[in-house]
This record gives C-alpha cells, structure tokens and sequence, in this order.
C-alpha cells in the first residue's frame, strides 16, 4: 500500500514543485489580482496570468503537455546536431517546443510570428486614423517615441546581449506586445517568453508608470495649454491614406511589410465602407480569439526552469528603462517643437508617442485634466498614438532588416 501511495505521490505536481515554479504562479494569480481589481489589460492579463499558472504545473517526462522541451527532441529554426543512437539534441542553447502538446501546437502561433498580424489586422479595423491626418505635425511625436528603443539596444548591448537579443529587447520600449513578439521570434525566439511578458506587463502599467515622467517634464503653464479641434477629414482622404502610408512606410522598412500590410488592410475594410461585415469580423471576434490564444500561450511558455534567468532580470530593467525613455522623448520632442510652432502643442501628448493604444491617450486626457477639468486632450493624444503604432512596427523592421545574420 504504501508502494502504490509513494507511487502516485510521485506522479503529482506537489512533488515535482520547484521554488520557481511556485514563483511563476504566483506571479500569474498576482497579474489576474491586477487585472480584475485595478483593470490594467485585463484582456491580456487575464489571459496571460492563467496562461503562466498553466503553464508551471510540473508534469513527468514522457508526457507531452507543456511549450518546452527542454532542447530534447525539437526546435524550430535551429540547427540540430545528431549523435549516433542518441535523441537530437540542439547545437546550441536555444528551447525546443514540445511534440505533440496542444499548449507547443498554440504557441505556434506566436514563435512563428503568425499572431501579432492578425492582431494588427484587427487593430487597423478598429482604428480612426483621422485625428493624426487632421494635424499630420503630431506624426513626429509618435516617431520621437521610438527613441527609447534605439537607446535601450545600446544599453544591451553594453550590457552584453548580442546585437539581435538586444534589437528584441529594445523594442519593448515601443509598448506593443504584438510588435515585440512578431521582431522577438525573428531575432531572438528564446527570449520570446521573457521579452512578451515585459512588453505587455508595461503596457497594463501605463496608468503607473507614465504620469509621474509627464509632470516631471512639463511645467504646469505647459500642461494647461489648450490645443484646437482637429479638422474634419474627408471620407477621401480616409480611403487613400492606408494604401498611401503602406506604400511610403513598407518601401521604407520592407521588414515590416507583414505587420503594416495588415493593420493598412485592416483600416481599409473599415474606411472603404463596402467590407462592413469583413472589418467587424476583424475588430471582433478575430482579434478576440487571436488575442486569448496569444495572451494564454504566452502565458504558458513562463516555464520556470526557462524564464527565470538573469536575462529575463536584465530584459525586464531594461524594458522598464525603455519605455521610461520613450515616454520623456516624446514629451521632450513636444516641447522642443514648441520653440519653433505659434500654436503651441501641450506636451502631455508627447507621452502618447508610445503605441500603447489607447491607454497611452487615456493618460494624458487624465494628466491634462487634473490641471484642467475642462481640458479635452484625448482626439490630440490619438494621434500621436497610432503614428507610434506605426512607428514601433517601422522601428521593428528595420531592426530585423539590419541585425538578422544573412
């Protein structure tokens, strides 16, 4: 009897537990705490968060229910070295993904780069662009934004990441999730699980960390400007715009051809007014299944005995920094702006630069309005914010153009 109790005690998860995996779930039920209680992302940390609680159950070799293998039998992209009656084991120390598990099969999706364009997709469908067309100058802070990830590639570079773990981990600094899987499983699939979760850990963050770098940076006079009304822009210009921008910013960074082809074709079904029922598909339900899949997939793959490393530690201060510096470029490039413009930009909508749409134009309407209750900044902040959805995912282009190994 007590053989066969000692037997099925060995079976469980209670007695193959780790230290880390504990922590990992814990961090998990921590992230649903947020969500529902404070309702940071819950779409994504709802997901993300039963998603790693999944994901850190121990099961027994031999069972096929996890992401990883630890480098046993598969890896995608990688190139495996045979020894004479041996399993296949990787040449290096990237993470296999586990045969025939449905968790591996789903997380696909996400090393391959397949959801962040359906998600772009999605977001373009839902995206009114012309907010950034009525006052094209506010381009510029959405693209002064993206410096955070250029200066956070130097810091990990410095800090000895590879010139493509330290382009995937700088474009953190652009706040989209989607970006940053999608340039991740290109430059550096096995800092995949590390560089998602930080990337949409700040971007839940948004409410937290971005006011205090706005009033640090603006006096009050500045956070007390009133801008005027965008224009009205015409159906025309709504309907040339997505394939005109696709043109320029695809020549310009061919990289990112798949992430703004979609998010173009995704904002055309919805301008061209004759794909009603395809753009409400794709702002929908799509992207609502894409998203629970990614979000839970994700998740799953914070393994510990795979994610909790020093340079998952490095990847998540150094996302911190990056996105800290892209929230000051943009209210800094605001108020440089500001020496040269008669009417003046408020400064607060710099800080929209990121891509965190639209909690990122959410903010500056709160900052702004606690000045000002009568101060509408939120249509001014859109548009930096979708110009920094476009500029993240050009920044992710020319990344993956200039550091992938021919």
């Amino acid at each position: 009897m007590n053989g066969i109790l000692e037997s099925f005690w060995s079976t469980t998860g209670f007695s193959n537990m780790q230290m880390g995996n504990l922590v990992m779930i814990l961090i998990g039920i921590a992230f649903i705490a947020l969500a529902i209680t404070k309702h940071y992302e819950p779409l994504l940390l709802v997901p993300i968060g039963m998603g790693a609680i999944v994901g850190n159950i121990p099961s027994l070799d031999g069972m096929a229910l996890g992401v990883y293998d630890d480098g046993r039998t598969y890896v995608e992209n990688t190139e495996i070295v045979s020894e004479e009656g041996q399993p296949a084991k990787l040449a290096d120390d990237s993470i296999g993904y586990q045969p025939g598990s449905v968790l591996s099969y789903i997380y696909f999706g996400v090393s391959q780069g397949i959801f962040p364009p359906l998600i772009f997709l999605g977001i373009g469908a839902m995206t009114d662009f012309s907010t950034m067309l009525s006052n094209p100058k506010l381009v510029l802070l959405g693209a002064a934004a993206q410096i955070g990830i250029f200066l956070t590639l130097l810091g990990a570079l410095y800090l000895g990441f590879t010139p493509s773990e330290a382009g995937a981990t700088g474009i953190i600094g652009g706040a989209d999730g989607p970006t940053a899987i999608f340039l991740s499983a290109k430059l550096a699939p096995h800092l995949l699980g590390a560089i998602a979760i930080a990337a949409y850990s700040y971007m839940a963050l948004v409410p937290v960390i971005q006011p205090p770098i706005m009033k640090l940076l603006t006096t009050r006079e500045e956070r007390l400007i009133r801008m005027k009304p965008p224009r009205q822009v015409s159906r025309r210009e709504k309907m040339i715009f997505p394939v005109a921008a696709f043109l320029i910013c695809a020549l310009m960074a061919p990289g990112a051809l798949t992430l703004l082809g979609m998010l173009f074709f995704g904002n055309l079904l919805k301008e061209s007014l004759v794909t009603d029922r395809l753009a409400q598909s794709a702002r929908t339900a799509m992207i609502d299944v894409v998203t629970i899949l990614l979000g839970f997939s994700v998740g799953a793959s914070t393994q510990a005995q795979t994610f909790l490393t020093s340079q998952s530690l490095l990847i998540f201060g150094l996302g911190a920094a990056s996105f800290s510096v892209a929230t000051a470029g943009g209210v800094l490039f605001a108020k440089f702006m500001n020496l040269f413009l008669s009417e003046k930009i408020n400064p607060l909508v710099g800080a929209a630069g990121v891509s965190a749409v639209p909690d990122s134009a959410r903010v500056v309407q709160m900052v702004g309005q606690e000045e000002d209750p009568h101060n509408f900044l939120l249509m001014h902040a859109m548009a930096p914010n979708v110009a920094g959805v476009i500029g993240s995912a050009i920044a992710a282009g020319v990344l993956w153009s200039v550091l992938v190994t021919p």
